[in-house]
């Protein structure tokens, strides 16, 4: 809800559910921030503001009429350069005589209901549009720009989005040179910030970081919203746990080059921004034209990271993805990329999806390698016709014989990019973006099609449809292999070349809904070399992404887990693969990759045709494990305990009556028996049925051991010790048990030992590095 108190200086007040945001026009007309936090009452704003008499010496006077204060000692909605708020501004211009000040002031406002489309980007929406709207008005007194700053609350999600608008309305035209979305300046300091940061199969690292004075930067320029640093940005007090004390999220509706920081300056007050980078950016208006920033997203809770991550959670599973898959249980699905790379054809392609199907797969996904003269990553990228001599009876063809078998059919693309060896970049050198006459440094051996070019977009939207109007296709995945290099646009002016990249990313958006609209009944589920573009923008289109080319279990625990702190983790693709891991050469137990793995969008990414009996009966047993918990896996409550050298998770059914539980340990410590699973999120007085899988387990993975037990001598690995290991399994631990829910979540459910060299039984549990297990909790109605 948003409300204003009248007065010669009004103020507004935005409340969610457990949240106030509150604003004050000053009387020199600047917006003060008053407060963001718990949720309060609030009937007159007079206890919120700063009060101020003299200014602090060696500052600058906004109005040398009234020295009582200076805008670098308050805290405000908006800055810019010039007029004594030394801080990060938030916008930022050339004038035409070479000056950068920029004086706004407040000129009026209006509060609505409903919430806009953006005529550019996309951005948030609520299905019956019943959210507030709070737009304020401001003049630059110099030159005449408009500035209106956006504010949208989404009171059940506990979240106000801001975004910012510029519109020329001097008599000249201007440059914008710094554009970003949002300011919110708080009047404390010491926080921990939390950022995500990694790179190609190793996204989404948590880093922490304590803001002591000075200015703290997470920022990309790499054309992309990028694995290097996400846009996510959360901030907390050095108490701030898991489970309780304060935490503000921030996050960007965006998926280019983007910029946050977070500065702390000698009043101990601290300033957080978000948006576009202004490194990589300028926008030439002309008179009458605006610009748009893409959304931020803002949330705070008290109850800690997960409270934080919840809050984020709710809001991009209702309020971020669209259409039909977005309360749609996705499919098992089984990739055929690390089982065979480029080298596919419709019989192998055909042999691969029977066996997928007999283990209860549902969906099969022909990756890279059906179009053009595509045997490598060298060649034929943009050509999107099929290859004939793979598929002889064309894409629709090896669909509808996969249909047959039962199963859905997926493609794989990557409409944003060519290699220099093919017809396209044959036939339109330039609609590729490099410098002309000069050394190209490529990625991946290819180049990015030029998107700010709506020539090149139409194309590659009418290929693309081509291809998905061509057969019954139900999955695409849209990849993309490389970053940006070589800044340069043949279609554009000189002049504008730092608008490419944002241009580019109008581009991509424009691309992304024509095909997502054009075809509404297929899952989108987007890629940019894993986890590249994994942010908010995207999910406007993609309801999942791939979270990372590594496929590793242990190296997933890490991912996951960043993930996990602003994305929920059905929008998260996530697969088994074979051992030794193809990213790590790691050989984790297909129980670990399993259970990691169906905390995400499940899916298969392993030869099966190769594959021994007694794995494909265990992938068997958990697909079907899977579909049994599926609707809460997938559109539960996901809360983490521990990470570390334990992982500990837990995910909870919105009615509480069903919650799937996890422990992962990635390295046994000797003599270290003892395990304690909490759960979290269940009700207090409920009595759940708490158990685990009943496993059996290969008499191998305890080596020499054997000969503890065997009447005769049994050498590892001989005929006599692999015909034992097949008639002779041993007994995993049971754990079964009956009890309420504020028991196991504030005790405990104390679990069996783990083995430790003394002795085994089914009463310890087989726990080496990289063992897991699921433990399943269902509420017993009495």
């Amino acid at each position: 809800m948003i409300r204003q108190i009248e007065g010669d200086c009004p103020a507004f007040i935005l409340d969610t559910d457990n949240t106030t945001y509150a604003l004050k026009v000053l009387p020199s007309g600047q917006i003060e921030h008053l407060y963001y936090g718990k949720k309060i009452r609030v009937t007159d704003t007079e206890t919120l503001r700063e009060k101020h008499a003299f200014a602090p010496g060696n500052t600058i006077f906004y109005n040398n009429d009234d020295q009582s204060f200076s805008l670098e000692d308050m805290c405000l909605e908006t800055s810019a350069i010039g007029k004594g708020d030394i801080r990060e501004p938030m916008v930022c211009v050339e004038n035409p005589d070479g000056s950068n000040t920029l004086d706004f002031v407040y000129i009026g406002c209006e509060i609505t209901k409903g919430k806009k489309e953006y005529k550019t980007l996309p951005g948030s929406y609520d299905d019956n549009n019943d959210i507030d709207t709070l737009k304020i008005k401001l003049r630059d007194k110099n030159e005449g720009y408009i500035l209106e700053l956006y504010y949208h609350t989404f009171e059940k999600e506990d979240v106000i989005t801001r975004s910012a608008k510029f519109l020329n309305e001097s008599a000249h035209e201007v440059k914008l040179t710094r554009m970003l979305s949002m300011q919110l300046d708080l009047n404390e300091n010491d926080f921990v910030i939390t950022t995500l940061h990694g790179g190609w199969a190793k996204e989404m690292n948590i880093k922490r970081t304590r803001l002591g004075g000075g200015k703290f930067v997470n920022d990309t320029r790499i054309g992309y919203s990028s694995s290097r640093s996400n846009p996510l940005f959360v901030l907390g007090k050095e108490d701030t746990t898991e489970e309780k004390g304060r935490a503000f999220g921030i996050n960007l509706i965006y998926s280019g080059n983007h910029y946050e920081a977070a500065e702390e300056n000698s009043f101990k007050k601290t300033r957080i921004v978000t948006g576009i980078n202004p490194e990589t950016f300028e926008w030439h208006l002309a008179v009458g034209e605006e610009f748009e920033a893409p959304e931020a997203v803002l949330t705070y809770s008290e109850d800690g990271y997960n409270g934080m991550s919840g809050n984020f959670h709710k809001f991009v599973r209702k309020h971020i993805v669209r259409g039909q898959w977005r309360d749609k249980i996705r499919p098992v699905l089984l990739n055929s990329w690390e089982a065979a790379y480029f080298d596919i054809n419709e019989s192998s392609l055909l042999k691969l999806a029977r066996a997928g199907k007999d283990v209860g797969i549902e969906l099969f996904v022909m990756d890279d390698g059906w179009f053009g003269q595509r045997n490598d990553d060298k060649k034929a990228l943009g050509d999107w016709d099929v290859n004939l001599k793979k598929l002889p009876n064309g894409v629709k063809g090896l669909c509808d014989k996969v249909n047959a078998l039962g199963l859905d059919f997926g493609i794989w693309i990557e409409p944003e990019m060519v290699n220099v060896d093919s017809d396209l970049y044959r036939a339109h050198p330039d609609w590729a973006i490099d410098i002309p006459e000069k050394h190209h440094s490529e990625g991946r051996n290819q180049r990015i099609l030029d998107f700010s070019n709506p020539e090149v977009v139409d194309y590659i939207t009418e290929k693309i449809s081509a291809v998905l109007r061509s057969a019954n296709i139900a999955y695409v995945k849209w990849d993309m292999n490389r970053i940006f290099s070589d800044y340069y646009s043949h279609y554009l002016p000189k002049e504008k070349m730092k608008e490419l990249n944002h241009r580019y990313t109008m581009g991509f958006y424009r691309l992304a809904k024509a095909l997502t609209e054009g075809f509404p009944n297929i899952l989108f589920e987007g890629c940019a070399s894993g986890g590249n573009r994994f942010d908010l923008g995207a999910l406007c289109f993609f309801p999942q992404i791939w979270g990372s080319d590594n496929t590793d279990a242990i190296s997933r625990l890490a991912i996951h887990n960043g993930y996990s702190y602003g994305y929920p983790m059905n929008c998260v693709g996530s697969h088994v693969s074979g051992c030794p891991n193809h990213q790590t050469l790691r050989i984790t137990p297909l129980e670990t990759r399993f259970n990691v793995a169906s905390f995400g969008s499940l899916g298969y990414e392993l030869n099966l045709c190769d594959a021994k009996k007694d794995e494909l009966d265990e992938i068997k047993e958990e697909i079907e494990i899977y579909k049994k918990y599926r609707e809460t896996m997938q559109h539960g409550t996901f809360y983490r305990r521990r990470a570390g050298n334990v992982y500990e998770w837990t995910v909870v059914s919105e009615d509480k009556s069903t919650a799937v539980g996890m422990v992962c340990r990635i390295q046994t410590m000797p003599g270290e028996m003892y395990e304690v699973y909490f759960a979290t999120g269940l009700k207090e007085d409920a009595k759940y049925h708490f158990f685990g899988r009943e496993m059996k387990y290969n008499i191998k993975h305890f080596g020499d051991l054997i000969n503890t037990a065997a009447p005769i001598h049994v050498r590892q690995d001989s005929v006599i010790h692999n015909i034992i290991a097949k008639m002779i399994k041993m007994d995993g631990e049971k754990e079964d048990y009956t009890a309420y829910g504020d028991s196991m979540m504030y005790a405990g459910v104390k679990l069996k030992q783990s083995f430790v060299g003394t002795g085994y039984s089914d009463q310890v549990r087989f726990f080496p590095d990289y063992g897991s297990r699921l433990y399943f909790m269902e509420e017993v109605k009495e």
